[in-house]
């Protein structure tokens, strides 16, 4: 892999640290600034409401620009969100703060990803976002509890000031190692961008991730109360167990790459499979300590390694047409996929059957994804024979 790629790599990393480490830093959040717990909370859904409007707004008005150019200034919007973070003087600010940043993350990942692909070989393009997404699976193992102990020593306003200069060392290394080369989109015009997306084949295979990845957060938002409720474990135990987890994320997010370059509709069929298989194990497994480990960390892996593929999968819908708004759409669509994932997780608690049948129901999510991604598969096929009938056998 050429060392450019790690640029990206690095960006994806101080990215996923600021998504993430919030989550351990809400109750001095809550504390400093006199807001409920559930309130500090919904910096994290702003956030991902932020990547869900900033992904194809951005990507949209940065269209005509060299990538090059697109990745160093959502760089900067990146440094420049962190850093009123640290200085928010209120909540409200804050939450403004979270949004701008969050502003940067789905153009960033879908611009990177057609950058990724465009750094390598035909037969390694997967592994290439793979290789970039490996900063985000990094972020969560090592960035994020280490932004935490900073939050919790030092006060959270250093984690954020941390992460600042976490994006001015990922700005720099993008600046000097990513190529000129590579401009932007060879139509140029978004409305052509736009009518790409909007086709059938593109539009299924984005609902194919937003259901594929509500079902790993159905269950990571509620991993904690899953493992002391369910599977008996002391709170302090916890965090180690998230470890296996992210170890997990680091295999399956390469698994899926290299899976993917050898067939990009048998990783989406076949990892969308393997998860919907290990959260229906989780269900009974939770209740086994041992158990529960082991299928934490194959969580992990069957989660990450459908990234990659389906990633790849709405980049070979669009066809060439628009791939770059088409990939910020799909990144969009991950944390669509979180947030509906979140709140159908606790509707199971609080007015389902309870937090134990949690993972059965989030196995439900992959099993449809892949009954969409089988539609879509027939989809492409009937649109084959209409093209090849329409052309008197040449399609």
């Amino acid at each position: 892999m050429p060392l450019s790629l790690y640029a990206l790599t690095a960006g994806a990393f101080g990215i996923g640290v600021t998504e993430f480490v919030i989550m351990g830093l809400l109750l001095e959040v809550s504390a400093d600034f006199g807001v409920s717990i559930a309130a500090a909370g919904l910096l994290i859904s702003g956030y991902a409401l932020g990547v869900v409007v900033g992904a194809p707004v951005l990507t949209v008005a940065t269209g005509r620009w060299p990538r090059k150019s697109v990745l160093l200034v959502l760089m900067a919007i990146f440094v420049a969100g962190n850093a009123a973070c640290a200085l928010a003087p209120s909540f409200g600010f804050l939450m403004a703060a979270r949004g701008l940043t969050a502003l940067a993350h789905g153009t960033f990942f879908g611009v990177g990803s057609v950058v990724a692909t465009r750094l390598v070989g035909a037969d390694r393009k997967a592994s290439a976002i793979a290789v970039m997404f490996t900063g985000l699976t990094v972020a969560t193992i090592l960035g994020v509890p280490l932004g935490t102990w900073i939050g919790q020593h030092f006060g959270w306003r250093a984690t954020f000031w941390a992460v600042t200069l976490i994006g001015i060392a990922a700005l720099a290394i993008i600046a000097f190692l990513v190529p000129l080369a590579g401009g932007p989109e060879e139509e140029g015009d978004w409305r052509t961008d736009l009518r790409a997306i909007l086709r059938r084949p593109v539009q299924l295979a984005l609902m194919t991730t937003v259901l594929g990845y509500a079902g790993v957060f159905a269950v990571f938002t509620y991993i904690a109360p899953l493992l002391t409720r369910i599977s008996g474990f002391e709170a302090s135990a916890v965090s180690p167990i998230l470890l296996v987890f992210g170890a997990g994320l680091v295999a399956g997010n390469l698994i899926g790459g290299h899976l993917a370059d050898r067939s990009v509709l048998g990783a989406v069929y076949g990892t969308l499979a393997a998860l919907a298989a290990v959260l229906g194990l989780m269900g009974p497994g939770l209740q086994n300590p041992v158990a529960a480990i082991a299928l934490v960390g194959l969580l992990g892996v069957a989660g990450f390694a459908t990234v990659a593929p389906l990633q790849m999968w709405v980049l070979s819908r669009a066809e060439g047409a628009g791939q770059t708004l088409a990939s910020s759409f799909n990144i969009a669509a991950f944390n669509l996929g979180n947030a509906i994932g979140a709140f159908a997780g606790g509707a199971v608690i609080d007015r389902g059957p309870g937090l134990a049948f949690v993972p059965i129901f989030a196995a439900l999510f992959p099993l449809v994804a892949l009954a969409v991604a089988a539609l879509g598969t027939r989809s492409d096929r009937r649109l084959q024979r209409h093209c090849l009938e329409t052309n008197g056998g040449d399609a």
